[in-house]
């Protein structure tokens, strides 16, 4: 960990291969300014993986990356240690990256710890510090959040996490919990979300020109369900409440009501 306390951190999460909506959020004047930008993961599973590597890659030292489970599973694709991946675009993704960029992917970290001013130190993650595929969510039990924080450090106040598609902020035993939703895939409302630290939080979202990323996409991107992934996912046809049903099922809280149930 950088000892060196940061001013401002902009968050970027779940790209997923979307260039369109991370040039829109990279010349945002904000983002151009902060000392450092932060990938929390799922970089490169969309469309333009090796067009967004490259991009990124071009940003130098003050990008800092953080492995999520879509660039795990594309890395274990090309590897040969797994046949098969459940996003349908993740294959082709896969086999549009170079052996460096595999070999990059593989070896970036799980989490990081920044000091930024006004929050202390922060712990960045993908899904949870523990588990790059973990859900939680704003609505999550509070025991829950006692499992998810097992093993953090008590210096560590503020974590921040993608992996669901869906911004929030919240507050769980003490500490602030940070989602700044998803560049590529929004789920809930169109844009590209992000996320400004320092001394505050600032859940952000940039609007671009969605109808004319969709329209490159199909140019540019040679996956067959292209024009139709482009306009679910850009257009952020599935709703917040839709996600928010779906992802519910996998944070333990149909358990947790089958256990209250049963003892009352």
């Amino acid at each position: 960990m950088s000892s060196t306390e940061l001013k401002r951190v902009a968050v970027l999460s779940d790209i997923h291969g979307v260039l369109p909506a991370l040039e829109a959020v990279l010349a945002e004047p904000e983002v151009t300014a902060a000392e450092r930008i932060v990938l929390t993961g799922d970089i490169t599973a969309g469309p333009q993986p090796a067009e967004v590597l490259a991009l990124l890659q071009g940003q130098g030292d003050r990008v800092l990356w953080i492995a999520g489970n879509a660039d795990r599973e594309l890395v274990e694709y090309r590897r040969g240690k797994r046949m098969s991946i459940p996003d349908p675009i993740a294959p082709f993704a896969a086999d549009r990256l170079t052996d460096e960029q595999v070999e990059f992917l593989a070896a970036l970290p799980t989490s990081l710890t920044l000091p930024v001013r006004g929050l202390g130190d922060v712990l960045f993650c993908h899904a949870t510090p523990r588990d790059d595929e973990e859900v939680v969510l704003v609505d999550s039990r509070l025991d829950r959040w006692t499992e998810v924080f097992a093993d953090v450090p008590e210096t560590v106040r503020t974590v921040v996490c993608g992996h669901t598609h869906m911004p929030y902020i919240r507050l769980a035993h003490g500490r602030l919990v940070v989602n700044p939703g998803s560049i590529g895939m929004p789920y809930g409302r169109p844009g590209a979300h992000w996320c400004l630290l320092g001394p505050g939080t600032d859940l952000r979202v940039t609007r671009y020109d969605i109808p004319a990323a969709i329209t490159r996409l199909v140019a540019e991107c040679a996956y067959p369900e292209i024009a139709d992934w482009a306009d679910h996912f850009l257009h952020a046809r599935a709703t917040d409440a839709e996600a928010l049903e779906a992802f519910g099922r996998r944070d333990g809280r149909e358990t947790a009501l089958r256990v209250e149930a049963a003892e009352a």
